[in-house]
C-alpha cells in the first residue's frame, strides 16, 4: 500500500488534472484498474480525520448512530412516474420491503441524458443524513475549484516577540505539517534576532456557535477555524472517537511546544488574539479540495464537510458559521440549476435532522458531477465508496442478490436513528452510467434497511441484459 503523503509548506497549489474519457463509464471519473487516482495516490493509506457516524461491516449490537432533536419526515403520496416495460418491475417489490419503513423516495437518472428512468416520491424533501455531504462537495467544487488548498498560518509582531498562529478551516492539519510551520516560523523568528516569544491563536475566521447543534458528541468536534487532527484526543482512532473541548488551544499548545523543540522560548501558555496585518512568517496548506472532497466521501468525514460548507460560505462572501454555509451552499446549487424545492442545508454533515433534500436533487447533482462539461465536479464521483471494497460501503453488497451490485455500485451511505439513505452511481450491463437515490425514514432497524438499500442499488446492474432505452425512459 502507499504511504500517507505529507503535505508540506508550499505558496502555490498543485494542478490537479483530470482527463476524461469518452463514454458513459469514463464519464463518472477517472478509474485505473477499479480504483480511484487520487484515492490511489493520496488517500488509500491515510486514516480518516471526521469522526464518520457509520460504521464498516455491521456489528450484532445495535448502532449507535449520532443523536439528534427530532426531526419531521413527510409522508409519501407521489406516485410512481413510470411506464410498463420499465425499472418498477425490479425496484417496486425491492422498494417495498418492511426493513425500509414507511417513508420512502426514489429517483433513477440516466446521467448521459438526464432523463429519469424511475421515481417515486422524487421531489419530496426528506431527511438525507450524511448523503447531504453529495451537496456540500459539489457546491465547494464548483465554488472553489478542485485546486483549492486550505491554509493555515504563522504571523509575527513588527518587534517579532508575538507569533500568532492563524487557522484557515483546515481540519486534516496534522502534527507533522504544524511541525513543519513551527520550524520554518522559528528560522524566521530568528532571523530577526528574536529567541523568546509569546504565542497567540487566531479563530476569526469562523463565526457563530463552535458546536453543532447535536452537542458534545465523538462523530464531530467543536467547529473552529483551527485544530489539530479534527480535534482528536485519541489519534490511533478513525471514526467515532473522543474530542477537544477547545481543539484551537490544543492546536496552538503543540505549535508552542514545537516551538520550543525549535529553539525559541515560549513565554506564558498560547492564548486567543488576532493575526497582526504584517505578512506570514510561514504557512501551511491542505491537500488539494479535490482529494479532501474524495476523503469526505469515502469516510463520511463530519468535520471536513463542515469545514467545506464553510470554505464555500468563505467564497460565497457569506458568514463562515452554519447559517452562512448553508445559505452558500443553497446559492452555488442554484446557480447550477438545480431543483430545490423543499431543500435545507442545516449543516455540511448531515448530522443534524433539519437538513432536507429530495432524491431528485441528490441524483441531479450526480448527474451534473457526471457531465464532461464539468470536469471539476468529478471528485464528487470519484470520491464515493465502493460497494464491497472501501470506505463506507467495504462491509456491505455481500448477501443475497446484493452481491450483484459489489464494485459496481458507488454510492455516499447515510445512517441516523431511524434514517437510512444511498446515493451514488451504477454501471449498467449496456455501459450505461446511471445516478440513483433512495431515502427512508422511520426505518426499524439499520440491519434490515441498509440491506434492502442495497438491494435496490444493486437491482440497476444485473447480470441478465441491458436496461430499458428510448421510449421507456422517463
Amino acid at each position: 500500500m502507499p504511504k500517507p503523503r505529507t503535505w508540506q509548506l508550499t505558496a502555490c497549489s498543485a494542478v490537479l488534472g483530470l482527463a476524461l474519457a469518452a463514454g458513459a463509464v469514463a464519464a463518472a471519473g477517472p478509474w485505473d484498474n477499479g480504483q480511484r487516482k487520487a484515492e490511489r495516490a493520496r488517500a488509500a493509506a491515510t486514516a480518516p480525520t471526521g469522526g464518520a457516524h457509520h460504521a464498516g461491516p455491521p456489528a450484532p449490537a445495535p448502532p449507535a448512530p449520532a443523536p439528534s432533536a427530532a426531526g419531521v419526515l413527510r409522508p409519501l403520496g407521489t406516485p410512481v412516474t413510470t411506464r410498463p416495460g420499465d425499472l418498477a418491475p425490479r425496484l417496486v417489490p425491492l422498494l417495498a420491503d418492511p426493513g425500509l419503513g414507511p417513508l420512502r423516495t426514489a429517483s433513477v437518472v440516466d446521467t448521459a441524458t438526464g432523463r429519469q428512468l424511475y421515481g417515486e416520491g422524487a421531489t419530496t424533501p426528506m431527511t438525507p443524513a450524511s448523503t447531504i455531504k453529495i451537496a456540500t462537495t459539489v457546491a465547494a467544487l464548483s465554488a472553489l475549484g478542485p485546486d483549492h488548498r486550505i491554509p493555515t498560518t504563522a504571523a509575527a509582531t513588527p518587534d517579532a516577540r508575538t507569533v500568532t498562529l492563524t487557522g484557515g478551516g483546515d481540519p486534516t492539519l496534522d502534527r507533522a505539517r504544524l511541525g513543519t510551520l513551527a520550524t520554518h516560523t522559528a528560522r524566521a523568528v530568528k532571523g530577526r534576532g528574536v529567541t523568546a516569544v509569546r504565542v497567540t491563536y487566531d479563530t476569526s475566521l469562523y463565526q457563530g456557535p463552535v458546536r453543532h447543534p447535536i452537542g458534545r458528541n465523538e462523530n464531530i468536534a467543536p467547529v473552529s477555524a483551527l485544530m489539530l487532527d479534527a480535534g482528536r484526543l485519541d489519534k490511533s482512532r478513525s471514526g467515532r472517537a473522543p474530542r477537544s473541548d477547545d481543539p484551537a488551544k490544543d492546536a496552538a499548545t503543540a505549535f508552542a511546544e514545537l516551538l520550543t523543540s525549535a529553539g525559541i522560548t515560549v513565554q506564558g501558555a498560547p492564548a486567543p488574539g488576532r493575526a497582526p496585518k504584517s505578512a506570514p512568517l510561514a504557512r501551511t496548506y491542505s491537500a488539494p479540495l479535490a482529494d479532501l472532497v474524495e476523503r469526505t466521501l469515502t469516510y463520511s468525514d463530519n468535520d471536513l464537510a463542515e469545514a467545506l460548507a464553510r470554505q464555500t460560505a468563505l467564497a460565497r462572501k457569506q458568514p463562515a458559521s452554519f447559517d452562512g454555509a448553508g445559505r452558500a451552499v443553497r446559492a452555488e446549487l442554484a446557480a447550477l440549476g438545480l431543483p430545490l424545492a423543499g431543500a435545507r442545508f442545516a449543516d455540511g454533515s448531515g448530522l443534524s435532522r433539519a437538513d432536507r433534500v429530495s432524491a431528485a436533487l441528490l441524483t441531479g447533482l450526480l448527474t451534473r458531477a457526471a457531465d464532461p462539461a464539468r470536469p471539476a465536479l468529478r471528485p464528487v464521483l470519484t470520491g464515493l465508496p465502493v460497494g464491497g471494497f472501501s470506505g463506507t460501503l467495504e462491509g456491505r453488497f455481500d448477501t443475497g442478490s446484493a452481491t450483484t451490485g459489489a464494485g459496481l455500485v458507488r454510492a455516499k451511505t447515510g445512517t441516523l436513528n431511524g434514517v437510512n439513505t444511498l446515493a451514488g452511481t451504477v454501471v449498467t450491463a449496456d455501459g450505461r452510467l446511471l445516478a440513483f437515490a433512495f431515502l427512508a425514514g422511520r426505518t426499524p432497524s439499520p440491519y434490515t434497511a441498509q440491506p434492502a438499500l442495497d438491494r435496490l442499488s444493486a437491482a440497476l446492474a444485473p447480470p441478465g441484459g441491458p436496461l430499458p432505452t428510448g421510449a421507456d425512459r422517463r
